[in-house]
């Protein structure tokens, strides 16, 4: 059933987490979340444990891509899977301006979408109320936010959606495998980088006391996010669109952002998860190759070489 719903309530604060356990298990039953089962393999690395998932089955995610294809050509228009969103994956509206949904094709458990309600394009400029749909999941469920913006950053779908993954992606171990590297950031002023890190990035921290006012941390977040931007030379201008692809992560405790050369490399597709420290590959053979070639090689291989 695919349908929207406009006059449904804004969630209550403190209920976003038990609705996401309620309607995934719905969503299960009646078939609308249709999850990618993975193996998974740890790749150690400097002070990065690599967590690398091994895909089973691609074959619905695929099937769903090439309907979704042959209805562009026929129909002229894109296919967006947000306007109208499936009804069965609606979780809850976050704010006027975002409503909350499940990721259909999860890898990892309660994957949640925060898609705008009117379509805007993945590569504009996030904006405050963007941050503020960040803060509004974040203060219920920590985990990790990201973004990625533009299809060289791994977008799929054009309509303008974060995305959130709560902690621990690790199944036995560390909230997030790049934990140990940001314990080593060094900053100037309010920008930081990773020495261990090998392509171009920043990062900031966060106020600690944001989390409990979520529209006013977008205020200040939407400063941030546009000082990150410039320290990395994306260029922020009065132009709607970005000036270049680049991956966003934040937590509660921070934000970074990565810019992009390229979606791929030797046939691994790299999304914001990669540069948190979660990969996926297609076979045990890719698996192989990422091993011996190296993740941080491979990330400097799609980012920007600093």
């Amino acid at each position: 059933m695919t349908t929207e719903t406009t006059e449904t309530p804004i969630l209550a604060s403190g209920t976003l987490w038990q609705r996401t356990i309620t309607q995934t298990e719905y969503a299960l039953n009646c078939g609308a979340l249709q999850p990618i089962a993975t193996d998974y393999d740890f790749i150690e690395e400097g002070d990065i444990r690599f967590l690398v998932r091994i895909l089973a089955n691609l074959d619905r995610k695929e099937k769903a891509k090439k309907q979704q294809q042959q209805k562009t050509k026929k129909t002229g228009k894109n296919f967006n899977p947000f306007l109208p969103y499936e009804q069965d994956l609606f979780v809850g509206n976050l704010s006027e301006t975002h409503v909350c949904l499940l990721n259909k094709f999860n890898v990892v458990n309660y994957h949640l979408l925060m898609v705008t309600r009117k379509f805007e394009e993945q590569e504009a400029w996030l904006t405050q109320r963007d941050f503020e749909a960040l803060w509004l999941t974040l203060a219920e469920i920590n985990g990790l936010v990201f973004y990625n913006g533009g299809q060289l950053a791994g977008a799929s779908q054009r309509h303008k959606h974060l995305q959130l993954v709560p902690f621990p992606l690790v199944p036995d171990g560390l909230n997030l495998p790049i934990e140990p590297a940001i314990a080593s950031v060094q900053f100037q002023n309010s920008i930081g980088i990773i020495p261990e890190f090998p392509f171009v990035h920043a990062i900031a921290s966060f106020n600690p006391n944001w989390i409990q006012t979520p529209s006013e941390a977008a205020i200040f977040t939407l400063e941030l996010y546009f000082s990150l931007l410039s320290a990395v030379s994306l260029s922020v201008n009065d132009q709607p669109l970005q000036s270049g692809a680049y991956n966003l992560l934040a937590t509660r405790n921070w934000m970074m952002i990565i810019p992009r050369s390229q979606e791929e490399f030797e046939g691994i597709s790299i999304n914001s998860l990669g540069f948190a420290g979660g990969l996926l590959v297609r076979n045990s053979e890719q698996l192989q190759w990422l091993k011996s070639y190296h993740p941080l090689t491979v990330l400097k291989q799609v980012g920007i070489a600093r």
